[in-house]
């Protein structure tokens, strides 16, 4: 069976979305990512702007503005939606993890 696209996010897909909360271009989520992880993760041009592509198309982010090859994204309540849920499974995975291991 294969995977429901954007059931989970992986750690680049999380952090683009989060810098999406204010609108940024290309370049800006680039740094913004890096400095939220103080360097952990890394996105590369090839990943940012394929998976700009897939969250446009799925209504996850909108277009704000163009000026000649730079555009701009910022994050829509259903992105917004994919973004809380993302947070709240990884939050039970770490009370998960309190549970199994907090008594050690």
């Amino acid at each position: 069976m294969p995977r429901e696209k954007f059931g989970t996010l992986t750690q680049q897909m999380y952090y683009i979305l989060l810098c999406l909360k204010e609108d940024c271009c290309g370049i800006d989520i680039m740094d913004k990512v890096a400095g939220l992880t103080e360097g952990t993760v890394r996105v590369g041009s090839g990943t940012l702007y394929h998976l700009l592509d897939e969250f446009l198309a799925a209504g996850l982010i909108r277009e704000t503005k163009v000026e000649g090859r730079r555009r701009s994204y910022l994050l829509t309540p259903a992105g917004r939606a994919l973004l809380e849920a993302e947070y709240h499974r990884i939050c039970r995975q770490a009370e998960d993890f309190r549970r199994v291991f907090g008594k050690e």
